[in-house]
């Protein structure tokens, strides 16, 4: 009897285990042990004599299991489908100067000695005069006169800005990116006439000569007088032109620059300056409040997914979310990889910084569509990214492919670069996103396989970087953002499509599993619905268990031709049933 007491000891505490829900079995394994110890502790009071039972505590303490098994059914494991994700909040960042990270600056305001801190440059015609009055930088000429005033170093995946107050008379004031010798220029200005903007002119000059010159009207509209903010977002391989009015972003024009420079050549980049650029008739005067070069956030963020932890536990560190998001531009060579955070128990999305990759063959690369984690074990920044740099250059025949990065300076923020090396996946895949699976023992991969269209599919290795075998899939489906998130006890591949659905896919056989439930999803009934699910789980004390921050496909006005130009964040919360009892995914540490 003894024996047996002490089996059925072990029972009970096993019973109690399941009902506390350690979460390491599906619910319904959970429902059929707890039915198997139920009945083994009846057993053996079948065979127990009444007296003894009451005198034996652990009897007793069995007696209480059995009693507190009847009041508590089995746990069923919450799946992605049970849960209703809310929209809360939207917010598309558009050149938000509050979420600026300088890089160089003339601050009229803030200069003592304007030919030491902003020295004149380049070439000079004429007899300009400039001066700092009441907090401006004011520049004129009695006759026909260029002046440039050097403000910074140059960066191909910054932003640059000029704020200009007025302009009396005519000629044109803007921004030059030029190398020391002079000898190559690329030149965005303002064309004003009779004091008054009339265009945008953007000019490329290539070992001394002109080899471009286009001119922009003015929006449709757009009213042309001052002050007006003129804005190059540079990406590399090409740029965008805008003007600002208001505190509203206006697209100007886009041209390519990689039929001139690869401006991806760390030795070309390195040799170029940035300065402010006046041209001025006779009479002519021209105010100018500041001058800027910052990393931003673009016209458009998209492609969202967060940063883990090997086993795919988001990174949760100083109380905010870390995530990736491409910040867009034009074409896909001509978007940056971006880095955000977020305090998941608000909505105040910060932009953190911009990470770029090299490859060791002279350039930093715009890559994106990234999965970053950090390796503990190995002390190590890494992750996967999509090459499409390898777009950008007629010159360079590449073939976009799945490449692993990694750095040991944390990247998260300002500007950082990552190396990058292929990892022999063949085939234009996009959007990785990984784990380690610590049962299998096991690296897997999700990706989005290029088979005419794009389908889910599943891969594996013994190494994180190298080495990956399909596992399972394509889907038969349209695929976008593919992800692996663990929801309840169990992972599942969850991603976006063409087909107005975030579908749901079991892990890592790829078996369909059902759809996402959203109220307001971020499309509309003519947009597209391609967008990246971006699940993640948070740990105990925020306001809902799980929120999802996934982007819209809808691209800047004015963009032309094949452009990714898209799109805004909208947050989504989402909760369990009102009984569930499913113990939380991750215990997540590092706040």
């Amino acid at each position: 009897m003894l024996a047996l007491g002490h089996r059925v000891k072990s029972a009970c505490q096993s019973a109690a285990m399941l009902v506390a829900g350690d979460g390491s079995r599906p619910g319904h394994i959970n429902a059929c042990l707890q039915n198997f110890y139920i009945t083994y502790i009846m057993l053996f009071f079948k065979r127990q004599k009444k007296e003894i039972m009451y005198k034996n505590s652990t009897v007793k303490n069995l007696l209480a299991a059995l009693a507190v098994l009847s009041l508590h059914p089995a746990i069923a494991d919450i799946t992605p489908d049970a849960i209703e994700f809310r929209r809360t909040a939207v917010q598309r960042m558009i050149f938000d100067r509050s979420q600026n990270i300088p890089l160089a600056a003339l601050n009229p305001s803030k200069v003592i000695g304007l030919e030491l801190m902003h020295p004149s440059v380049g070439a000079q015609s004429g007899k300009a005069t400039a001066s700092i009055k009441d907090g401006k930088l004011v520049v004129s000429a009695k006759e026909e006169s260029t002046v440039s005033h050097w403000v910074g170093g140059f960066n191909p995946f910054a932003t640059y800005d000029l704020a200009v107050d007025q302009f009396s008379g005519s000629g044109s004031t803007g921004m030059i990116f030029c190398d020391r010798n002079q000898s190559n220029k690329v030149v965005a200005s303002l064309v004003v006439a009779n004091s008054a903007c009339s265009a945008v002119r953007w000019s490329v000059i290539k070992d001394g000569s002109s080899v471009e010159t286009q001119e922009f009207k003015l929006p449709s509209g757009f009213t042309p007088d001052l002050p007006i903010r003129l804005r190059v977002q540079m990406l590399a391989m090409g740029a965008t032109l805008f003007v600002e009015k208001s505190g509203e972003s206006q697209l100007i024009g886009q041209t390519d620059l990689s039929k001139h420079f690869d401006l991806r050549r760390k030795d070309l980049m390195r040799s170029f300056d940035f300065a402010v650029h006046n041209e001025l008739n006779a009479d002519a005067r021209v105010v100018i409040s500041e001058a800027t070069a910052a990393l931003t956030p673009g016209c458009g963020q998209a492609d969202i997914r967060a940063m883990t932890h090997p086993n795919g536990e988001p990174l949760l560190d100083e109380g905010r979310l870390w995530i990736t998001m491409s910040v867009r531009g034009r074409t896909l060579p001509q978007q940056l990889q971006g880095v955000f955070s977020l305090n998941p128990s608000v909505f105040d999305v910060r932009f953190e910084g911009i990470i770029v990759f090299d490859m060791g063959d002279g350039l930093l690369r715009n890559e994106l569509a990234s999965h970053i984690f950090y390796d503990d074990a190995a002390k190590e920044w890494r992750g996967w990214t999509t090459g499409f740099s390898a777009f950008g250059s007629d010159s360079r025949k590449e073939e976009k492919a799945i490449l692993a990065v990694a750095s040991k300076r944390d990247p998260r923020r300002g500007f950082s670069i990552m190396r990058a090396y292929p990892m022999g996946l063949k085939g234009e895949h996009e959007d990785p996103h990984g784990v380690f699976d610590k049962e299998a023992g096991k690296w897997r991969l999700l990706l989005s396989e290029h088979f005419g269209k794009y389908k889910a599919g599943m891969w594996e290795s013994d190494h994180w970087d190298r080495g990956y075998q399909r596992l399972s899939g394509p889907v038969t489906m349209d695929s976008t953002g593919t992800m692996i998130q663990k929801i309840g006890s169990k992972r599942y591949a969850i991603f976006g499509s063409a087909d107005r659905k975030i579908y749901i896919h079991s892990y890592p056989d790829l078996k369909p599993a059902g759809e996402l439930k959203m109220h307001l999803p971020p499309w509309t009934k003519k947009s597209g619905t391609r967008v990246w699910p971006n699940v993640i789980p948070l740990p105990e004390g925020y306001p809902s268990r799980y929120i999802a921050l996934m982007m819209d496909r809808l691209n800047f006005p004015g963009m032309q031709g094949s452009n990714w130009s898209y799109g805004a964040m909208y947050l989504y919360h989402g909760d369990a049933p009102a009984d569930d009892r499913t113990p939380y995914e991750y215990e997540i540490t590092g706040e």
